[in-house]
């Protein structure tokens, strides 16, 4: 009787705990804690790579920008150092065209300048003095001595390089070979007499090799032999 006044009365009583809500009081807590603290480790996790991530993409821009300059900068002095290779070729070409002007020595009236001239087995004994270009060889006009017009210009070449072709006469004394190397002898003749007349000349007609005896000769038979060096035909029987 006396329990049941209390419970009408309201007075608080022990409440006695259920087996089945303390089961399901501490799975919802572990399950509420459980559910936050996935997020909260997974969320750094992916944050972190996707902050890295755009990391590296300012620097590919700026190694891009480094490679391209320097292109127009070379291409561009390839084609001014072009343009100077050009005009240093045209600035020879100029100054190979003129030619060098020679020294022209004034002869006394009775001058007279002589020389010995070789070639071969050819001998001529050569006289320059001041004229108006006249040839005597052998007592011969140069046309007559030689017809060939080849042997006429080498003949004239010593004169006509130093400017003396219409400012002197010649005359020559000629023996032994053929008519090639009498013309090569008289040449050298009045290149050597032309030294004297006035050594200034003598570079130019060095450079020309016009005072070097060309020592080239025909070689001699030899006994036994039907030439220098052919011999017979040789028969066993």
């Amino acid at each position: 009787m006396i329990e049941r006044e209390d419970q009408e009365q309201g007075t608080p009583a022990e409440p006695t705990p259920d087996p089945e809500q303390a089961a399901v009081t501490p799975d919802a807590e572990t399950t509420e804690q459980a559910v936050p603290a996935e997020p909260e480790a997974t969320a750094p996790s992916e944050a972190a790579p996707a902050a890295e991530a755009p990391a590296p993409a300012p620097a590919t821009e700026q190694v891009a920008p480094v490679t391209e300059t320097p292109e127009p900068e070379t291409a561009e002095p390839t084609a001014e150092t072009a343009e100077p290779t050009a005009e240093t070729v045209d600035t020879p070409a100029e100054t190979v065209e003129p030619q060098p002007a020679r020294p022209l020595a004034e002869l006394a009236a009775d001058a007279r300048y002589s020389a010995t001239g070789k070639r071969k087995t050819s001998v001529a004994r050569v006289i320059i003095r001041p004229g108006s270009g006249q040839f005597e060889l052998n007592g011969r006009s140069l046309e007559v001595y030689f017809p060939r017009r080849v042997h006429q210009a080498i003949v004239r070449q010593p004169l006509e390089i130093v400017g003396f072709a219409d400012r002197v006469d010649v005359r020559a004394r000629i023996h032994g070979g053929g008519i090639s190397g009498q013309a090569d002898a008289v040449r050298h003749g009045i290149a050597k007499a032309l030294i004297d007349a006035d050594p200034a000349l003598r570079g130019e007609l060095k450079r020309r090799q016009l005072l070097t005896r060309d020592p080239r000769e025909k070689e001699r038979r030899k006994a036994g032999l039907k030439k220098a060096r052919k011999r017979p035909q040789f028969s066993k029987r």
